[in-house]
């Protein structure tokens, strides 16, 4: 039976005694014994790999000699007649000997000599010897883009069995060094998939495989994958500012083609936080708010079926619910006929109708607020009087939305008890800066001019 059957069981051996104490070396001026057995290799004596290369000669029966020394000349980078002394074998009944230290693709010389307590033989003939090249990687590789944030590669899976795994190897357009992102195990799998990547980004890719022995391949032909792209952003924004209690949304329909939802969002501020208002398939929406006159600022962007999302932080609209009428502006107060009579003017150009609002004190510690709505004209009538109280009055105006606009200024009317009928004659009083003024109730008429109003 061949030696060479044994001979990984025999190179693990040599290590384990190669690595008891320091090795012989050879001396600088050694004697030369021609007498000495020179080292013959065996009609098969050499076993090449990618990264290793073998050694088998025959049995060396002389007593006299210790070991082997091994000569090594790289022929790639030296020269053929350069004597380069590598390592020793010291048992002479040692037959094998393994180079681990071997580049693939290269070719190597090497000659031996054995050697006595005093003397080494001559060298024996020179053998030139090729490392084999790496092995190639898969044959077949192919790429699939346009995913989300994703890019999956396939290959055919190798066809020699010492294959154990796949090297996945990557770069960008940007980079000049591949790096190793992961190791599919198992031959047969045939497929990885790249997560967490830039949108519409550019990545390259190929494959080195790794036998059970650790041998890694050359790399595989290189295959490019780019990202989906996000969804284009929406530029045409609008946002009404006149409706009441309420601000239409409207933008621009997008062309994505795997289209899913709008998504809007609101802000009190074009800078602020912005919070997700609703997700919609319109190109729509009107945003109820109670609040008259009040802002937002908007933003609208676009989500595909891969729930994917467009840009949106760089077009935002300002809308704004309807303000409130102007407030009507008070004209004059006057008690005609035991009566309270109140007159204004209107203010702005969407009043529709007035409220005047009515309090007073029905008792030391209840209070009565009246309201009187739809009141068309600009001059309210009160003959709900008493005397001997003090009433308020103000007045609103309302929208044909029902917008209910601030209070004008209030005015104060104190109402005084009768002591005596028909002692007071018609006067005029004007309002204090407080804008309140006494008036007794007597079948008489107090006329406040407009100027006291301002």
């Amino acid at each position: 039976m061949k030696l060479w059957t044994l001979i990984t069981l025999c190179t693990a051996s040599l290590l384990i005694l190669s690595g008891c104490g320091a090795k012989p070396t050879p001396k600088k001026e050694a004697v030369v014994d021609d007498t000495l057995p020179i080292v013959k290799l065996t009609n098969n004596g050499t076993i090449a790999d990618v990264n290793a290369i073998a050694f088998e000669w025959e049995l060396i029966t002389d007593p006299r000699v210790k070991g082997v020394y091994i000569y090594k000349i790289d022929l790639d980078n030296a020269k053929v007649d350069s004597d380069e002394y590598y390592d020793t074998v010291d048992n002479r009944f040692s037959t094998h000997y393994l180079d681990s230290n071997v580049e693939p693709n290269s070719k190597y010389g090497y000659y031996f000599k054995t050697y006595s307590a005093n003397a080494e033989s001559k060298k024996s003939k020179i053998t030139t010897i090729s490392s084999l090249p790496l092995m190639e990687s898969v044959a077949w590789l192919h790429s699939i883009g346009s995913m989300p944030r994703s890019a999956k590669i396939i290959w055919r899976p190798h066809t020699n069995q010492k294959v154990k795994a796949y090297i996945i190897q990557r770069k960008t357009l940007e980079e000049d060094i591949w790096r190793d992102i992961a190791t599919v195990n198992g031959r047969l799998n045939a497929e990885y998939i790249d997560k967490n990547l830039k949108d519409n980004y550019t990545y390259k890719y190929r494959i080195k495989t790794v036998t059970f022995d650790n041998l890694v391949s050359k790399p595989s032909q290189e295959v490019t994958v780019v990202t989906k792209k996000l969804p284009k952003e929406l530029t045409q924004i609008t946002a009404s500012t006149d409706l009441p209690k309420k601000i239409e949304i409207k933008w621009e329909e997008s062309d994505t083609k795997d289209f899913l939802v709008y998504r809007l969002y609101r802000s009190s501020s074009i800078d602020g936080s912005y919070k997700v208002v609703i997700d919609t398939k319109k190109n729509s929406y009107v945003d109820l708010i109670e609040e008259d006159g009040k802002e937002y600022f908007y933003r609208v962007s676009v989500f595909d079926k891969d729930k994917l999302e467009s840009a949106y932080e760089n077009h935002s609209v300002l809308g704004k619910t309807l303000i409130k009428p102007k407030s009507p502006s008070l004209v004059e107060a006057k008690l005609v006929n035991g009566k309270v009579t109140i007159s204004w003017v209107s203010s702005d150009s969407r009043d529709k109708s007035f409220t005047v609002q009515k309090r007073y004190k029905k008792s030391f510690i209840e209070s009565s607020i009246e309201d009187f709505e739809n009141i068309k004209g600009t001059q309210f009538i009160d003959s709900e009087i008493e005397a001997g109280k003090t009433y308020y009055y103000k007045v609103f105006s309302i929208d044909t939305h029902g917008i209910k606009s601030e209070p004008s200024i209030e005015i104060e009317l104190k109402i005084e008890d009768k002591t005596e009928k028909n002692t007071l004659s018609n006067t005029e009083k004007t309002l204090q800066q407080n804008n309140s003024v006494d008036v007794n109730k007597a079948d008489e008429e107090i006329i406040i001019p407009i100027q006291d109003f301002n």
